[in-house]
């Protein structure tokens, strides 16, 4: 095990051998680091944090904190990290609020400069975390999301796979998978780069566009939307995926533009 002679580390703490620990390091409490993760100067790993394998935290980096919620009391709580996550420098992950709850990422995932995770937030793989990001309390997002600079996910609100956030974006209401986003919650369309990159064809990428023209046209009624692409959906995984999201949305998806 590679420990910088600064790093203060608690007794309690179970780090496997392979662990790089930079200077003034510190980590307290019972956190447990599993084999080829690096964690750089000043970084503060605290709580009943679990971190995988093969992850980078860069200097003063605050994880496992207790969450900025009022109803928290000191109840156990946890934060666990899944494996090649790369978080960078001054990005705040909180652990749950309620007793026995957690804050989750899962693989692959980048949070970069001073990006934010609120308490029991759920982050599937292959997301990123601009700089300044900010997630509120139990915000849930899907796969391959990219959320941009200094955008804004308000509380309990989820972002679907392959959706992206624009730069200064902000919302309160559910984002649907494949949608880009700007201002507030506001659809301008279909993340072809994204879905191209992750190995959607054309065909595919065809009729989620069909969709959305139907679903997330301004002043369009949602409900009746939905019916009309259900019509074309049944064979369709992709657009079935849409539709159990827009359906099952308890604070509302966001809307098409004007």
């Amino acid at each position: 095990m590679s420990i910088h002679p600064t790093a203060v580390i608690d007794a309690k703490a179970e780090i496997d051998p392979s662990v790089e620990i930079g200077p003034y390091v510190v980590i307290d409490g019972a956190v447990k680091i599993k084999r080829g993760t690096r964690v750089m100067a000043h970084a503060y790993i605290t709580g009943l944090t679990e971190i995988g394998e093969d992850n980078e935290i860069h200097p003063g980096a605050a994880i496992g904190g207790a969450p900025q919620d009022r109803a928290y009391k000191g109840q156990e709580t946890f934060l666990r990290i899944g494996d090649r996550n790369i978080i960078r420098e001054y990005a705040q992950i909180h652990r749950g609020t309620a007793a026995g709850s957690a804050t989750v990422l899962g693989n692959d995932n980048f949070l970069m400069a001073t990006s934010h995770v609120g308490h029991n937030c759920v982050l599937a793989d292959n997301v990123i975390l601009a700089n300044g990001a900010l997630l509120g309390g139990y915000v849930e997002v899907g796969k391959n999301v990219f959320i941009s600079g200094n955008c804004v996910v308000h509380q309990f609100v989820r972002i679907g796979d392959y959706a992206l956030m624009r730069g200064l974006s902000g919302t309160s209401r559910d984002v649907p998978p494949y949608a880009i986003i700007d201002w507030q919650h506001t659809v301008r369309g279909v993340n072809v780069v994204g879905l191209k990159r992750a190995g959607f064809d054309e065909a595919r990428i065809r009729a989620i566009r069909q969709a959305y023209r139907i679903l997330f046209r301004g002043g369009r009624n949602l409900a009746l939307a939905v019916k009309e692409v259900q019509e074309s959906a049944r064979t369709n995984s992709d657009l079935l995926a849409l539709l159990e999201f827009i359906q099952t949305s308890k604070r509302g998806v966001c809307f098409g533009a004007d």
